[in-house]
């Protein structure tokens, strides 16, 4: 744990004087928003369009900025210290810290801001918040365990969004699911099935990842 938490915060110190990733994601999330805004106009948009707008732009966001995690190291070569000072599984949770805490950044200034611009009430803020933590704990794993795949290859870029995009797919559909409710009913219940499939989803992708990292980080 110790070492992961070293990873990570090598990784944040070097965010914080780079903003590559970070830079990466708002730009996305704020242009893509700004561009919806005003094409849409004065138009009344159904609250299903807005929940499904809303986890398409988190979905790109997020995939604009993990390609980065593990291409830094391969680019800086120190992919082999790494090695030499932490366990897979603690480079592994190093990595997926440093993407969860920044798309959680980028998450709490963005939802903040779509509501307000499209002026709308999420009538079950409890569910959406439970809905949001999953749908990004799952994007998270799955983005992560993916930039680790595609880190040796040429075509870095392209790759991620191909293989990235398949995987994190069912967290776009459970989330826009799960929102739409969300937006809709003051009274739900939180364990409804899309959040039981969430929760599922983030438990199967982060086993599958913890497992294969090994043979992707070492071959």
């Amino acid at each position: 744990m110790r070492n992961s938490l070293t990873i990570f915060l090598k990784d944040f110190q070097q965010e914080i004087r780079s903003k590559a990733a970070i830079n990466s994601i708002l730009l996305f999330a704020v242009v893509t928003l700004t561009a919806v805004s005003f094409s849409i106009g004065n138009f009344t948009i159904s609250i299903d369009i807005l929940a499904a707008l809303l986890w398409i732009i988190i979905l790109f966001s997020a995939m604009s900025g993990f390609s980065h995690v593990f291409l830094k190291e391969e680019e800086s070569h120190t992919a082999d210290t790494l090695k030499l000072i932490a366990g897979p599984t603690e480079i592994l949770l190093g990595k997926f810290l440093f993407n969860i805490v920044l798309l959680t950044a980028v998450l709490i200034l963005i939802i903040p801001l779509y509501i307000g611009v499209f002026n709308f009430e999420v009538k079950s803020f409890p569910l959406f918040l439970v809905t949001v933590f999953l749908g990004a704990f799952g994007l998270t794993a799955g983005g992560t365990i993916v930039a680790a795949l595609i880190a040796k290859a040429s075509s870095r870029g392209a790759l991620f969004s191909v293989l990235a995009f398949p995987i994190l797919l069912p967290v776009l559909i459970l989330g826009i699911s799960a929102t739409r409710i969300a937006f809709k009913k003051m009274d739900v219940g939180i364990m409804i099935p899309e959040i039981e499939a969430l929760f599922a989803y983030c438990v199967i992708v982060s086993t599958a990842a913890i497992m294969l990292f090994d043979f992707i980080w070492n071959d």
